[in-house]
């Protein structure tokens, strides 16, 4: 298990199932609060999947985390869709787009 989100989400890079994606070009930005946080920007396109740190400024989903709750949902202690019910795991942008998460990054997301 990853002890820092920058750890968590290179796992979850190194996951990317590029089969799953087809024409998709999607921009994700991670917005991770807390001491271990940060901001991140996932590049989907053209069966690619790029990781930046800092964000794009123009993302078409933002996913908004604490950082004790992201590596929470990244170790299996927490359901991302629990965390979105309960309000600890916001998203702006296309909703659809971040429930494609869990497809293109098996059992990370």
């Amino acid at each position: 298990m990853s002890n820092s989100c920058k750890e968590s989400l290179m796992s979850m890079y190194q996951s990317f199932k590029p089969e799953t994606v087809g024409g998709l070009k999607a921009i994700y930005a991670f917005d991770i609060s807390g001491p271990t946080g940060g901001k991140w920007t996932l590049v989907i396109e053209d069966g690619k999947c790029e990781l930046k740190e800092g964000t794009d400024p123009n993302p078409s989903v933002t996913i908004s985390i604490s950082d004790q709750d992201w590596l929470s949902i990244q170790s299996g202690k927490l359901n991302s869709q629990m965390a979105f019910m309960m309000g600890k795991l916001r998203v702006a942008g296309d909703m659809g787009l971040a429930m494609k998460l869990q497809t293109m990054f098996p059992g990370q997301a």
